[in-house]
Parts: C-alpha cells; structure tokens; sequence
C-alpha cells in the first residue's frame, strides 16, 4: 500500500491509552513518557504499513494488533482508514471488553 492511511481513535482507546499512561506513570513517569513515545511511533508507522501487524491470533476476524511493552493495540482496516479500537495490557482478558 502506496499511501497513507488515515487513523482514527475510538473515544474506549483514548480512554484506555490515558489509562495505561496513568497507571505507568504511578510506577515511573519517564517510564510511560517513553511508552507514549514508542506507542506514538509504533501508530504513526501504521499510516504508511496498516497490515504490517498481525492478526489477532485469538480471532477469526480482520482484527490486527501491534505490541507496545505489555500493551496490545487493536485496530482494523477499513479501505483507506485505519480505527485503532482499544488498547490493553496483555494479561487482561480482551474478548469481552472489544465488542
């Protein structure tokens, strides 16, 4: 894929990614200011390489997810727009909070 995607954010991502930053930062702000920064990366990659993450293994769906630290983010690909769905932390049992 040649060009750009356009990302959006669900409201339950935005949600999730204050969360996840919060509750870092309680241990370690420099900690979650450098998670932030890889997090942002790792997105602003997906502009130009949706598919470059896999697909959700749990799933028989077209569900993709990236890894940032213990966080996994989910987003799907929808022509030329990309939805990043929710972010949460890898031992958190998910099927339940994604739909």
């Amino acid at each position: 894929m040649d060009k750009k995607v356009q990302i959006t954010w669900s409201p339950a991502s935005l949600r999730d990614l204050e969360e996840a930053f919060q509750y870092i930062a309680e241990d370690s702000p420099e900690r979650a200011r450098k998670w932030a920064v890889e997090l942002r990366r790792n997105v602003v990659r997906l502009e130009k390489f949706p598919l470059s993450g896999r697909k959700v293994p749990e799933l028989e769906s077209p569900l993709h997810e990236i890894l940032v630290g213990s966080y996994r983010i989910f987003y799907e690909v929808r022509g030329s727009r990309l939805f990043i769905l929710r972010i949460l932390h890898g031992k958190r049992f998910f099927e339940k909070v994604l739909f």
